[in-house]
């Protein structure tokens, strides 16, 4: 599994080919597949060399080097979302009522991938309500995107979720898929 991360190092200009509205949307259904458990949906806009990482702690750097709350390359995003569709995930039984808000969304830049191309780098705050039989929860934190065009659609190569509390006892977080 690759683990290019370099959050913020080594970014080219904001590549041309995307459209900050465009962008901005693909944010918001992407979070809203994710709400909704629209997996099949969610699952498709992945690319196959895709890497989803959750880091368990405030401070982004290696994930070969520090704990994660998942690390998933495309294979293990599959095989996560195989597990949820079973119904017999009983941390999710009966599954979480989410809703994220997104905001402050930054196009930050390019990055070159391993296929000769360049994603595009985006960053956004957000804010996830969880509403459980046991309580409600807020989580907080920023997410870092890599966006790349694929024809006319836009795809997900990376995704990274740094939450805020990170560091500290936290409760499952079995919703994230």
């Amino acid at each position: 599994m690759t683990t290019s991360v370099n959050q913020g190092k080594d970014l080219l200009a904001v590549p041309d080919g995307f459209d900050r509205a465009a962008v901005e949307q693909f944010i918001y259904r992407e979070a809203r597949h994710a709400d909704e458990n629209d997996y099949d949906a969610w699952e498709a806009l992945w690319t196959d060399d895709a890497l989803y990482w959750v880091p368990a702690d405030t401070v982004a750097s290696d994930p070969s080097r520090q704990m994660s709350i998942i690390f998933d390359n495309r294979s293990r995003i599959s095989t996560r979302l195989k597990q949820v569709r079973t119904g017999r995930r009983y941390a999710q039984a009966p599954p979480s009522h989410l809703r994220r808000l997104i905001s402050n969304i930054e196009l930050l830049g390019g990055r070159a991938n391993a296929h000769g191309g360049v994603d595009l780098e985006v960053g956004a705050n957000f804010l996830v309500v969880e509403s459980r039989p046991r309580g409600n929860h807020i989580w907080g934190g920023r997410t870092t995107y890599r966006l790349r065009r694929d024809g006319a659609e836009l795809k997900l190569s990376y995704k990274l979720v740094q939450l805020v509390d990170a560091d500290k006892p936290i409760p499952t977080l079995s919703f994230l898929i």
